[in-house]
């Protein structure tokens, strides 16, 4: 699991390609590599991966062709920065939303409005992932726990400080880039309920009606 705070950002060192496989290199620094262990989760624009192999700086993790197809990840090649968050461990302070790291597609960005000290992102709004961008609820974008500003019918807005900016790589984010979402698990779980319930509802009125014999 994730809190959705990015770490860093930093540039792919190398990128090793294969049939539906891909394995990235990344750099870590010494404070990003303390205690990383083989087999450690760490997620490179909010998808989760799995350190496969350490060697000094050099932190490789191997993605698989449905990772690839589903996340930005796919599109990545050598010197592409992406952001980082290591996993969470017990006791961290949870400053954003916990996150899985189980990306459900991508977004496009349609609008930028940059100030000096304010940043709108305005993204697409796709139908199959609606029910879960709701006005100020959360959402992890590329890794990063955000708090929706403004739905329209087919997109959303979110409002980036200047230290998101510096830290992440939406600082250099334009119009046409892909990004990776995840909703927020709790407003998935509560909309998926609540949309099975009525479901149910509405075919257990029509058995009761067809029993009184009205159907």
């Amino acid at each position: 699991m994730f809190t959705g705070i990015v770490q860093t950002r930093l540039p792919i060192h190398h990128v090793e390609r294969k049939a539906d496989f891909a394995t990235f290199v990344l750099k870590f620094d010494d404070q990003l590599r303390a205690g990383l262990e083989i087999g450690a989760s760490v997620a490179l624009n909010g998808t989760c991966l799995t350190a496969r192999e350490i060697n000094g700086e050099l932190v490789s993790f191997d993605a698989i062709g449905q990772t690839l197809a589903v996340t930005n990840l796919g599109a990545l090649e050598t010197g592409h920065e992406v952001n980082i968050e290591r996993a969470a461990k017990m006791g961290d302070e949870i400053g954003g939303h916990m996150i899985s790291g189980h990306v459900m597609g991508q977004v496009a960005v349609v609008e930028r409005i940059e100030s000096e000290h304010n940043l709108v992102l305005w993204f697409e709004r796709p139908s199959e992932l609606a029910p879960y961008l709701l006005d100020k609820g959360y959402v992890a974008l590329n890794g990063c726990s955000l708090t929706i500003a403004e739905v329209g019918d087919d997109r959303f807005s979110v409002h980036l400080i200047p230290e998101t900016r510096d830290v992440t790589t939406f600082g250099t984010a334009k119009v046409g880039d892909l990004i990776n979402l995840e909703a927020d698990p709790h407003t998935q779980a509560v909309v998926d309920t609540v949309t099975r319930l009525l479901g149910d509802s509405q075919l257990l009125v029509q058995l009761t009606e067809r029993l009184a014999g009205k159907g």
